[in-house]
């Protein structure tokens, strides 16, 4: 592969530092951090102590902003797709096609969350989604794979049911 050279980088210095981006993970131009001098016990990131381990978000609180992510437009539809499983990857993109939780300035938001377990490895969920004074409502179903992997098997907004041909 070959490399192209900026003309930032062929004005170049030996001995003074490259020209470099501004890093976001630095507010206020933080100095970078020195791994030589981290001292012996002390925990990685300059000493500070660790805050008590988050615990890990559930699957609906994951998949609900996944979702919302791909309906609203900030995501495509092809990104969801080793998170879905039958006929919900169909009925998402034909979901997302329409553009149902576009909006214009306010971003949708996941508002509030419930479920139900039918059986051990399956959850039915729904989800309140804001944008700004409008509220719209979001129903999925998640099943565990053999690979305990959760996917979404199912995916509806508020409004009228698509019935597919197989449907009872």
């Amino acid at each position: 592969m070959n490399k192209v050279m900026t003309r930032a980088a062929a004005q170049h210095r030996p001995g003074t530092r490259p020209p470099s981006r501004r890093d976001p993970r630095r507010p206020g131009g933080a100095p970078p951090r020195d791994p030589a001098r981290r001292t012996a016990g002390a925990p990685p990131g300059g000493g500070r102590t660790a805050a008590a381990p988050r615990p890990l978000p559930r699957p609906t609180d994951l998949f609900a902003d996944r979702l919302l992510a791909v309906l609203s437009g900030r995501r495509p539809v092809h990104w969801m797709l080793r998170h879905t499983v039958g006929r919900a990857y169909d009925d998402l993109a034909r979901l997302a096609e329409a553009g149902p939780l576009r909006t214009r300035g306010t971003l949708p938001v996941v508002r509030d969350i419930g479920y139900y377990v039918p059986r051990p490895g399956a959850v039915e969920a729904f989800a309140r989604i804001g944008a700004g004074d409008q509220l719209r409502a979001m129903a999925f179903r998640l099943e565990q794979g053999p690979d305990l992997r959760w996917r979404c098997t199912a995916v509806e907004l508020d409004g009228p049911r698509t019935r597919h041909a197989d449907d009872d």
